[in-house]
């Protein structure tokens, strides 16, 4: 009788293809970008960015012929005032994880090593998402949420969808307000393309319109996060900025364009320059970067496609009916990421940016170690260990005048 395949499959080898391919993303354009201006070393008292608030003097006609001149004035000083925040990225592993993987003849890549090495990667993708959030930890927004066997589904807004978020990443979820926690949990299921992650246990009470809160910020309304771009760049009236009342002190208010829920126009981008004009004068050196997620440089990219002519040559040529990179926006240089929120441009001038910088990023060690062992439920050793890449720092900008958005702008299809 022939031999069979089965009778000698213990004798196959089994082929891994030895480049690992990553499914996910781990973009950090705009902390990237924020990292290489100047940092300010701190410590953990408040950082002061001295401001000169208001002009002054008292302007005024006045008789020469023995009038009195009367009294004058003078300019405002005021000062802007921050602390460090204080962020980890925590990475744990089992020692038969490394055991099994820590020799080329077991594994294509050492596992440890592999985790060690894209720890601060993952790292710097979460400052990202959080430059995105409005320094209350809030990454995402709720549309619709159910449950089943235990564990909750919830779709996202468009904003941001999923994005902001990872697999494996405990959350948070509050009431609109952020007054109310409703409960924490893990996401164990993340699907950015259909803005839907469900999240392990599930949450009492959760409904639509309620925000999910980056683990660590207890209070949304008074512990800080991270201030990203919507928190420097707002023109609320409400609230404070720094240290500065935003209804008393008009001055440190961003400059607001409304896209009233409307397909991006071209006089918006020019009306948000000609605003920074108008606060910092027409001689002003900034040079502002129009910072959007990708369906706005689609609409930008459409109102251009209107009006394209092809002069045809009497020759074989390729056809390109887009743009290249080499955008810009009313002046502005175009510059994209998909963490941005999907109905907002910002015009980011780098000058104006800023961050201190107690503790740079790095692992946490403590008397030189860098991994440490996790106990088990006796007391003694577990089989596991675990490091952490942490990070203090907190953003400023030191002229919010010189800063401008667009918001409430329509979304393209499939976006």
């Amino acid at each position: 009788m022939a031999v069979v395949e089965s009778q000698v499959a213990a004798l196959e080898l089994e082929r891994v293809i030895p480049k690992i391919r990553v499914l996910f993303e781990r973009d950090d354009k705009f902390y990237a970008n924020i990292k290489k201006r100047d940092v300010e070393k701190i410590s953990n008292r408040q950082m002061r960015i001295p401001l000169e608030l208001r002009p002054g003097g008292s302007f005024q006609y006045f008789n020469p012929n023995g009038g009195d001149l009367g009294r004058g004035g003078g300019p405002t000083f005021d000062k802007a005032v921050l602390n460090s925040v204080f962020v980890s990225e925590n990475i744990e592993y089992t020692k038969l994880t490394q055991w099994s993987t820590d020799d080329e003849r077991k594994s294509i890549t050492n596992g440890v090593r592999r985790l060690t090495a894209t720890a601060l990667d993952e790292l710097r993708r979460q400052l990202d998402a959080q430059m995105m959030q409005a320094g209350n930890g809030v990454i995402g927004t709720i549309d619709s949420a159910s449950t089943a066997g235990g564990v909750d589904t919830y779709v996202l807004n468009k904003d941001f969808g999923a994005r902001l978020m990872r697999f494996g990443q405990t959350i948070q979820v509050f009431d609109t307000t952020l007054a109310t926690l409703r409960g924490s949990g893990e996401i164990t299921q993340w699907d950015v393309e259909n803005k839907t992650i469900q999240v392990t246990p599930a949450i009492a009470g959760v409904v639509a319109t309620d925000k999910i809160v980056t683990n660590g910020i207890t209070a949304p309304l008074s512990l800080p996060a991270l201030f990203g771009v919507p928190y420097h760049h707002s023109n609320a009236s409400v609230g404070t900025w720094l240290g500065f009342s935003r209804s008393a002190t008009p001055e440190i208010r961003s400059n607001r364009v409304n896209g009233g829920e409307s397909a991006l126009a071209l006089p918006l981008p020019r009306l948000a320059m000609n605003k920074i004009g108008n606060r910092v004068g027409i001689d002003n050196n900034f040079k502002p970067d129009a910072w959007m997620h990708p369906a706005q440089q689609q609409a930008y990219e459409e109102i251009g496609q209107l009006v394209i002519m092809i002069q045809k040559q009497a020759k074989d040529e390729a056809l390109n009916m887009y743009f290249g990179e080499n955008m810009q926006m009313a002046g502005a240089r175009v510059r994209t990421s998909y963490n941005w929120n999907t109905g907002r441009i910002d015009f980011v001038v780098n000058e104006v940016w800023g961050r201190g910088e107690i503790l740079p990023i790095g692992f946490y060690t403590t008397d030189g170690r860098k991994i440490f062992e996790i106990r088990g439920p006796s007391g003694g050793v577990a089989t596991a260990d675990i490091f952490y890449m942490v990070c203090g720092m907190q953003t400023f900008v030191n002229n919010p005048a010189a800063t401008a958005y667009i918001d409430n702008l329509a979304v393209p299809v499939g976006y």
